[in-house]
């Protein structure tokens, strides 16, 4: 007897948790397969866009529901988690004896120092990390930061989703990356913790990450939008065109319950 599948695309810093929930799901349904696939979250929007059918849609961002995902293919979504941007390093990356979180930039602007991010135009991990070299600027008070440390990170530095650097880091491709805390676990890393001020995760300071702003593609070919700085949070839905809609329905209810917090928790996410 085949196995009712239930097809689920999530953001790729949901990877570890995604997977924790598809065995727990699994287990209460075993009359079903889940499976799973993961990009940036504008490249999983986009894909939806295009007519791509799914049951389960997680991204790192509640805006991109918003902006490119409602009314069609979407109509409600629920955040469900939140998050914060750390600097993660593997143990023989180059300054990391003597970094700290009030010189790490200084640390990144040597000239023997690489460091990587995700690219702004694919996935929210990039265009927070652009947020957040914007908000250090002010932050610590170093005029023409923000364009320093962008002018350093070339093209060939930029990776499609935040969950390729941690593997990059450990290939010894580059000696930091900017990451959401929840990768610290699914890579072992070690991390520097950013100021509250700076690393987008406490609403505390949501006015302030106002001042933060990237350009990135919009939903029209060839159009821009304007994306301004806010704390970080994760959002899940269920397409209007899932073709399992009472399966998702209960993959839904178990991220949102408490064993679904749990195991936010023990993939380094808090639960909303």
């Amino acid at each position: 007897m085949s196995k009712t599948p239930l097809l689920i695309l999530h953001a790729g810093a949901l990877q570890h948790p995604m997977q924790r929930f598809a065995r727990e799901f699994q287990n209460l349904f075993p009359e079903v397969e889940v499976r799973s696939e993961s990009a940036g979250s504008r490249a999983c929007a986009r894909r939806l866009l295009e007519g791509r059918q799914v049951d389960i849609v997680a991204l790192a961002d509640p805006l991109i529901f918003d902006e490119l995902l409602l009314p069609h293919p979407v109509q409600k979504y629920y955040i469900f988690a939140t998050d914060q941007i750390v600097l993660t390093y593997h143990a023989p990356a180059r300054g990391a004896e003597s970094i700290t979180a009030e010189n790490w930039f200084e640390i990144l602007l040597r000239e023997d120092v690489s460091f990587i991010r995700s690219d702004e135009n694919l996935d929210p991990c990039g265009y927070r990390t652009l947020m957040v070299w914007q908000l250090a600027e002010q932050h610590y008070g170093v005029p023409g930061l923000y364009q320093r440390l962008n002018a350093k990170c070339r093209s060939e530095q930029i990776y499609p989703k935040s969950l390729d650097l941690g593997s990059a880091l450990l290939e010894g491709k580059a000696d930091y990356a900017f990451q959401y805390l929840c990768e610290v676990k699914q890579f072992d890393l070690r991390y520097v913790t950013l100021p509250e001020e700076v690393n987008l995760s406490n609403p505390i300071f949501a006015n302030l990450y106002t001042r933060a702003t990237v350009e990135v593609e919009g939903k029209a070919s060839g159009s821009k939008t304007v994306l301004t700085g806010e704390p970080i949070e994760f959002a899940i839905a269920i397409p209007v065109n899932s073709p399992q809609p009472e399966v998702a329905y209960e993959f839904l209810q178990l991220t949102l319950s408490a064993a679904g917090q749990r195991i936010l928790d023990d993939c380094g996410l808090v639960a909303y």
